[in-house]
């Protein structure tokens, strides 16, 4: 138990679920076939909007993430509106571009400490800690010390977020709007055709993505205690796509799938880190050869719910027959 308490392994759980909301954010935009490699740039807009906030004005952790996550939307707008006029590669590049020129301009600012990046951002477990300490624990709680409390209490909490992104990405699916998103990812013209104001709901998923995105970059920025330009270059928003590559992007679940493993891989292979670009490439090879839907699929969850409800049908005959068995003997 007291392995698993390491601080080491509490952030690498810390960074799963990031990374899993990373991975909602850009299922949102994949609903309605957009191709948007712009995730890393609303994460740095909303880590640094968060940053700035807690160190230059004071403002608390819990107003200054949700903030970062309106600035990212904010943003959004202004790329979204001629963004989603582009289709396929066209919008991949222009998204990606808009992601560069985003790191660069941080870069390039006073206030944002130019190629040094911000240290000393509040953290959020830290926060936690002094607040049990307030309430007089200072020593602990049932063997946990504040440090431990503090980053349990982070897992928690993002773990809370994760869990009510994915009950709202599946009841948006389910909802007319996700219909809508699916009728446009499948055939643009043919739903524009049937009523369906595309250009809406495109931007409304721009929006939902850029949102989540800039949320996640808040938290990992109150965190990680520090932020940089190279925290979201090119190679970060390639991973946030790779999320939904290798899990799926059909299904909300894909993406999570993805981000779990490719949070966990580098940990795995780091005996071998030299070769993990190797691996990466040979595992994408593989995956775009077997399986290019990814590891999870509509039909994949389709045929697992046909065996739950195959073994639910079988126990409950099985259920039944026991007492007429019983009763003829």
């Amino acid at each position: 138990m007291e392995q698993l308490l390491n601080p080491y392994y509490l952030q690498i759980a810390m960074f799963m679920m990031i990374n899993a909301m990373l991975g909602v954010s850009i299922y949102f935009t994949l609903a309605t076939g957009q191709l948007s490699l712009g995730n890393a740039g609303f994460m740095s807009v909303g880590a640094y909007i968060s940053a700035l906030l807690t160190l230059k004005a004071g403002l608390p952790i819990y107003l200054a993430i949700p903030a970062g996550g309106m600035g990212a939307c904010l943003l959004a707008a202004v790329i979204g509106i001629p963004a989603t006029r582009l289709q396929g590669i066209y919008l991949a590049i222009a998204t990606l571009g808009f992601g560069e020129v985003v790191r660069v301009v941080i870069l390039n600012m006073k206030i944002t400490n130019g190629a040094l990046g911000l240290s000393g951002i509040p953290s959020m477990s830290v926060s936690i800690s002094k607040w049990v300490a307030a309430l007089g624990y200072g020593q602990g709680i049932a063997g946990l010390t504040l440090q431990q409390i503090g980053n349990i209490a982070v897992i928690i909490l993002l773990t809370l977020m994760v869990v009510f992104l994915v009950f709202f990405a599946v009841r948006l699916r389910n909802s007319r709007m996700g219909r809508a998103f699916a009728a446009i990812k499948a055939d643009e013209h043919a739903a524009e055709v049937s009523g369906v104001n595309t250009t809406r709901y495109k931007l409304l998923a721009f929006f939902l993505g850029a949102f989540v995105a800039g949320l996640a970059g808040g938290l990992a920025a109150h965190i990680t205690f520090y932020i940089g330009p190279k925290d979201f270059s090119y190679h970060r928003a390639v991973e946030i796509l790779l999320f939904a590559v290798l899990g799926g992007g059909n299904v909300v679940w894909g993406p999570l799938l993805g981000s779990a493993i490719l949070t966990t891989l580098p940990e795995i292979l780091r005996s071998v880190a030299e070769y993990r670009e190797m691996i990466y490439g040979g595992i994408l090879v593989l995956m775009m050869t077997f399986r290019p839907q990814g590891l999870i699929s509509e039909e994949t969850i389709r045929f697992w719910q046909s065996k739950l409800k195959a073994s639910d049908e079988t126990a409950a005959t099985q259920g039944k027959a026991e007492p007429a068995r019983r009763s003829a003997d």
